[in-house]
């Protein structure tokens, strides 16, 4: 009689009200990743920190975050889990108020680990519910809901964090969470309801659990963020955090597939859609975030561009998201789901290699045109692969299950982004290295330059002194320039690389629509 009233069950309110308002608990989490990039140099100013240290405000919040992402199944479980998706939206509320009101650096990382402790349970849950809330044949459509929010959030994040910053204060990059959180705990509170399975239950602490995960991917996300710093494992720290994260991670995998009430289920990984899924995902998490950080990060560095309009050039790719995402439901009715994910991985690829092509003097047009080129492609990746990811996984696992896919996609991401700005350092140190090899006062082209650039600032009425020292200063800044743009130019190539690579993966996957119809078999 209980399991035939657990197989009938519907939440009274109605689903999409239910789906809107976990959503906007979830965007508001998503917003943070990259919400305050753009505002780093503005806060290391304003607390008297060098802007290396401001950028523990984002590590701080990462490591949080990844972290809470994998055990918050357990948490679920624990506290039920509609009372810890309200303690994780008024936390993590309450959190953002404390970091705007912060008037010293290590004030603002505490924090800000706070923020990233409790925002990290809130997209697990969110998708737990969902899952819940939509039949099979539904999810689909719900998940183009969650995409917006998981996609377009990181994309809107630096204009919203420039706009802020520039017209207002940096504080209000963490204010505006505000009215957000308090929309969201009303909502939540009056209409969502835990299903049978999902009520609170009596959950033995897994303390080797919850301490292998969490030493294995704080040193790894520690790692990543400062690695480029201290040059990687020529530093006795990186090196310990290295030897720490393997230890954790291998650990702690060790750990969960033998022990009788793990913090999270790996059995979830038998099922080959989810196990190929969460791959997936994870690699879409990378692409996205890691290409969502280099592109105004380009257009204030190389450019010049103020973080309101850096951040500008990333808005028209969400809406270009939100456009497609529909559209792409529709095709998912009637075409293979893993045919439409290898096709966004492709155009993913494509997109980055013809975003290869930056020039030290790249229009905002151009710039645009990339972007949307990039986003375009998401759309046809993050819907049918969540999607086909649980098509054939067994109900009681969608909290583990949501725990996992959601700490692969904003993990991974998180690495990403530390991984992909120490590339454009790395390489821009490579190149600058050659390239200064070729600047010798003996090679006809350094004195052609030096004396083009020295005539045209006479004719200007410049003494030969001054023409000669403003000849050099623009030697050195075009130098400056061009090394720079080769190094975001290879960078974009190593992400279309990856992107590439991962599109045959897709064909893992079972042949099913988004109806649910395909092979036998499902995904196990």
């Amino acid at each position: 009689m209980s399991g035939s009233r657990e197989e009938v069950w519907k939440p009274k309110a109605n689903p999409w009200l239910i789906a809107l308002t976990v959503t906007l608990a979830a965007f508001m989490e998503v917003l943070d990743t990259t919400i305050v990039n753009v505002a780093l140099p503005h806060i290391a100013g304003t607390l008297g920190s060098s802007y290396d240290d401001a950028t523990w405000a984002l590590t701080s919040y990462l490591v949080a975050n990844g972290i809470v992402l994998t055990i918050s199944s357990w948490f679920s479980k624990l506290f039920g889990r509609k009372r810890y998706f309200i303690i994780c939206i008024i936390m993590f509320t309450v959190s953002s108020f404390l970091c705007g009101l912060s008037d010293s650096l290590p004030m603002l990382i505490i924090f800000r680990l706070m923020q990233g402790f409790f925002g990290g349970g809130l997209q697990p849950a969110q998708q737990s519910i969902i899952l819940d809330t939509f039949p099979p044949s539904q999810r689909g459509a719900a998940f183009g809901l969650t995409a917006i929010a998981t996609i377009v959030g990181p994309v809107l994040g630096p204009a919203l964090g420039g706009w802020l910053t520039d017209n207002y204060s940096w504080r209000w990059v963490f204010y505006v969470n505000i009215p957000f959180g308090i929309l969201a705990t009303i909502g939540v509170s009056a209409l969502v309801e835990d299903p049978p399975w999902a009520r609170k239950a009596r959950e033995p602490i897994d303390v080797i659990g919850i301490a292998l995960i969490s030493l294995g991917l704080g040193c790894l996300e520690v790692m990543c963020d400062r690695g480029e710093d201290d040059d990687w494992f020529g530093s006795p720290f990186i090196t310990v955090l290295g030897i720490l994260s393997v230890v954790g991670i291998v650990g702690a995998i060790l750990w969960l597939l033998k022990a009788k009430n793990p913090l999270l289920r790996l059995s979830v990984l038998k099922d080959r859609n989810f196990a190929v899924g969460v791959f997936l995902i994870a690699m879409l998490g990378a692409t996205l975030y890691a290409s969502a950080i280099i592109v105004p990060q380009f257009a204030q560095q190389v450019l010049g561009y103020t973080a309101t309009v850096s951040g500008l050039v990333l808005a028209p790719g969400g809406v270009a998201v939100i456009v497609l995402i529909p559209l792409v439901g529709r095709i998912m009715k009637v075409a293979q789901i893993r045919w439409l994910i290898a096709f966004g991985f492709f155009l993913m690829g494509i997109a980055m290699f013809v975003s290869a092509h930056l020039v030290p003097y790249t229009d905002f047009r151009h710039l645009i045109f990339y972007r949307v080129m990039q986003t375009s492609s998401l759309a046809f990746m993050f819907v049918p692969i969540s999607t086909i990811a649980y098509s054939t996984l067994p109900r009681e696992l969608n909290g583990d299950a949501s725990a996992l896919f959601s700490m692969a996609r904003n993990y991974v991401g998180s690495l990403a982004i530390s991984l992909a700005t120490a590339a454009v350092t790395e390489i821009q140190q490579k190149r600058q290295v050659y390239v200064t090899d070729q600047m010798s006062p003996y090679r006809p082209q350094y004195q052609a330059y030096l004396s083009t650039v020295q005539r045209t600032a006479e004719n200007y009425g410049m003494t030969a002194q001054q023409a000669s020292t403003f000849a050099t200063h623009q030697l050195v800044s075009t130098f400056s320039s061009q090394v720079a743009m080769l190094a975001y130019n290879e960078t974009f190539m190593l992400i279309g690389i990856v992107a590439f690579v991962v599109s045959p993966a897709c064909l893992l996957l079972s042949p099913l629509t988004g109806g649910g119809r395909g092979a036998k078999g499902g995904g196990h």
